[in-house]
């Protein structure tokens, strides 16, 4: 089966089209750098480009985008550009091109201010059902692209299933205060537990997504580590998390006193991966249990995928204050 990857130069492009080189897929992947896992450099904003590449494909795995780095070294009109015109551009090149089942990636930032406890209030329970509040165009665009991907599948019938993935790059935090305050490898751990994937089952739940995508038609997934968290301890996390995780974990403050690391005080939202368990049939293997493991065991804890895919960067230029510029 041929399948195209938008993106293959970048952290998931890459992992998923190492992946798909494993099961024996026929694969293009496309993207505006050149990389070892892109057969073929151009923009997705080229509609040429973009329908020549389209020829015979099935799948398409759409995971080129301007992420939350850019926001401060990109336009605006680059981002729309990008992340909403090149949407388009593949969308329309797949239903002329009478592709079956169509991936995107896209983002807990759609959810922005939404995900922001009331004053007093408890952690923020984020599923797919939460209204997005986007904060910055980032947000914006990803959820305008969503919803393109929703009007081809009611005017063309391309089937579209769009994953809303949490964090998964090994990248260093871009908040210089959390970077202080902690080792980077405790905040990655302690995130397993609210706000991060592997990415490894990142890429599992695309193909996932991929195989289920002509009987669900449209939908929107949260695509995160399955948090050991409940609902009644929403309120508790915002006063007292390390309380909240010796219910889960006793042991785990013993570790970390051994590593010198720590547990945030506070936690005020915790993405639900439920709904992608349940229809994808979805299970992701990396969570903060299996984190705890490894560490006890001396292991890595990601992925080797993670550690083969590594460190990309969002930037040619560096930076002299953190991994890249944010908006403050």
């Amino acid at each position: 089966m041929r399948v195209l990857v938008t993106g293959s130069s970048g952290h998931l492009g890459e992992a998923l089209v190492r992946r798909l080189l494993e099961l024996r897929y026929e694969v293009v992947g496309i993207d505006q750098n050149a990389g070892v896992f892109t057969s073929h450099i151009g923009s997705i904003t080229d509609a040429d480009f973009v329908h020549e590449r389209m020829k015979g494909v099935s799948v398409v795995f759409h995971a080129a985008t301007l992420h939350k780095p850019h926001v401060v070294t990109h336009s605006v009109q680059q981002f729309i550009d990008t992340n909403i015109t090149g949407t388009l551009r593949l969308l329309e090149a797949a239903v002329a091109a009478g592709v079956e089942r169509f991936v995107f990636t896209s983002t807990t930032s759609v959810f922005g201010d939404a995900m922001e406890p009331a004053p007093g209030g408890p952690a923020v329970w984020v599923t797919p059902a939460l209204a997005p509040m986007p904060k910055n165009i980032y947000g914006i665009t990803k959820l305008a692209a969503e919803d393109l991907c929703r009007l081809f599948y009611r005017k063309h019938g391309l089937p579209c299933v769009v994953l809303r993935t949490s964090r998964f790059f090994p990248e260093i935090d871009d908040d210089r205060n959390k970077r202080e305050a902690y080792d980077d490898a405790n905040l990655k751990v302690n995130e397993l537990l609210f706000g991060r994937v592997d990415l490894a089952d990142v890429v599992t739940a695309h193909l996932l997504a991929a195989e289920k995508a002509a009987s669900i038609g449209f939908d929107r997934y949260v695509i995160s580590a399955t948090t050991p968290f409940s609902r009644e301890y929403m309120l508790a996390l915002q006063h007292d998390a390390p309380a909240v995780l010796r219910h889960y974990y006793p042991g785990f403050e013993k570790l970390y006193a051994r590593l010198n690391w720590k547990m945030q005080p506070v936690i005020d939202r915790v993405y639900d991966n439920a709904k992608a368990r349940k229809d994808l049939g979805w299970k992701p293997e990396y969570d903060y249990g299996k984190a705890l493991e490894a560490l006890e065991n001396g292991q890595h804890v990601f992925s080797p995928l993670a550690q083969q895919v590594g460190s990309k960067g969002y930037h040619n230029t560096v930076f002299t204050e953190g991994p890249y510029p944010v908006e403050k």
